[in-house]
C-alpha cells in the first residue's frame, strides 16, 4: 500500500527538508521490490523480508554495493565479499538471528535454481542475509522460519509493501516499544533528471527514555507515563539504502556512513550489544557476470555534488526508524511479553 501520508507523517511529523518520493519508501527507487512473509501465531512472532535490488537476474547482473558496520554485534552474511568486490549478486534477506543459517541455505537454493552454471562454470554465489534478535516477543528457539518462507518472500516482492510488525519485523522491539520494518525515500535532481534515495530498516534497538521524534524527547515522556525503569540497549538495526544515482562502491561506502546520522537523531548511541549494519547499493551501474571486455565504463556522481545524497541517506534513515514505530501495532508475544505501539502515545508526538 502507499504510505506517504501515514506512518510518522500521519502523526503530524515530517522529517527533514528534502522531498519524499510518491510512496515514501525504498521502492521509489526504480526496480527495487520488497516482499514479506509474516509468521504471527501465539508465541510465534517472526518472519522474512526480501529486498530485490532490481527485477532481473542478480547473479548475472550485479549491483554495485558497500557495507558499513556502525557497531559489529551482528551475524550478517555476505558482507566480506561485498567489501572486497563491491557488488551484491542475490536478493537481500532479513530475518531473526537464529534463522540466518536457514535463510542462507534457502537463498543459495533459490539462486541455484535460477542459474544452472553456479558451482560449475561460474563459481559459487555470495548470499546476503542480515538479522536482528526478536527473542523478547518470539519463540526464537523454535526454528519457525523455513526454506519455503524465504522463497515465498522473494516471490511476493513488489513495489507496494506493508510496514511495522510484518515480515522480519513481526517480533522486533524498538526503544522499548513495538518496532519492525520501516521505510522512507527522498528525491533529488541531478543534471535535470530526478533520482531517488530510499531506506528500509529492520528496527530492533534502543532504550525508551532515549527516543527522540524530530528532536523532541518523546521517549522521556512515555517512560514517565508508563513509570518504566531504564533498561540496557541490547538491540540491533539493519539499514538498507538504495538509489538509482550513479555511485561507485567507494561513494556508496561514504553514503552508508551517513545512515548513522539519521540513526543517532532518533536517540540511538550504538550500544555495546547492538548490531548496527548498513548495506547500500546503486542500480545505476550493473556489473555483468559474463562481461567480455577487459576495460569497462561506469558512471559516478561528481564528488562535490554528493552532499545532498548524504542528507537524503540521513533523512531516510531517521524517518524509516520512526515509520517502523508508527506503523507497528501493540503486540503480545512470548511469555506474555508486551510491546506498546508508538501510536498509543500520539499526544506526546505532534507539535
Amino acid at each position: 500500500m502507499d504510505n506517504k501520508n501515514r506512518g510518522i507523517r500521519g502523526l503530524g511529523v515530517v522529517i527533514g527538508n528534502l522531498q519524499a518520493g510518491p510512496r515514501n519508501a525504498i521502492t521509489d527507487v526504480p526496480g527495487v521490490k520488497v516482499g514479506h512473509i509474516t509468521l504471527d501465531d501465539g508465541e510465534v512472532k517472526t518472519g522474512v523480508t526480501a529486498i530485490l535490488p532490481h527485477p532481473g537476474n542478480l547473479f548475472q547482473d550485479k549491483v554495485m554495493a558497500a557495507v558499513h558496520v556502525i557497531n559489529g554485534f551482528g551475524k550478517t552474511t555476505g558482507s566480506i565479499q561485498i567489501d572486497e568486490l563491491g557488488t551484491i549478486e542475490t536478493p537481500i534477506i532479513l530475518t531473526n538471528t537464529l534463522s540466518v543459517g536457514v535463510a542462507v541455505d534457502a537463498l543459495v537454493r533459490y539462486m541455484l535454481a535460477a542459474n544452472a552454471d553456479i558451482g560449475l562454470t561460474a563459481g559459487t554465489v555470495n548470499p546476503v542475509v542480515a538479522e536482528c534478535n526478536d527473542g523478547y516477543l518470539n519463540d526464537i528457539r523454535g526454528g519457525h522460519v523455513r526454506t519455503e518462507h524465504i522463497f515465498a518472500a522473494i516471490e511476493a516482492a513488489g513495489e507496494h509493501f506493508d510496514q511495522g510488525a510484518v515480515g522480519a519485523g513481526t517480533g522486533m522491539s524498538c526503544f522499548g516499544l513495538k518496532g519492525g520494518i520501516g521505510s522512507a525515500s527522498r528525491l533529488l535532481v541531478l543534471n535535470n533528471r530526478a533520482y531517488a534515495v530510499g531506506a528500509l530498516v529492520l528496527a530492533n534497538f534502543g532504550q525508551l527514555e532515549d527516543l527522540r521524534v524530530d528532536g523532541r524527547p518523546v521517549g522521556e515522556k512515555i517512560a514517565a507515563k508508563l513509570k518504566t525503569e531504564p533498561s540496557p540497549d541490547k538491540g540491533s538495526i539493519i539499514i538498507v539504502l538504495a538509489t538509482d544515482i550513479p555511485l561507485s562502491e567507494r561513494q556508496l561506502a561514504r553514503v552508508a556512513k551517513r545512515a548513522a546520522v539519521g540513526l543517532s537523531r532518533t536517540g540511538s548511541y550504538f550500544g555495546h550489544g547492538s548490531g548496527d549494519i548498513v548495506i547500500a547499493f546503486s542500480s545505476a551501474n550493473l556489473v555483468s557476470h559474463y562481461e567480455e571486455l577487459d576495460i569497462v565504463t561506469t558512471r559516478m556522481i561528481q564528488e562535490a555534488k554528493i552532499n545532498d545524497v548524504f542528507r537524503a541517506a540521513a533523512e531516510c534513515t531517521e524517518e524509516a526508524v520512526l515509520n517502523a514505530l508508527a506503523f507497528a501495532a501493540t503486540t503480545v508475544g512470548r511469555a506474555g511479553h508486551i510491546r506498546r505501539a508508538l501510536g498509543d502515545f500520539s499526544d506526546f508526538i505532534g507539535r
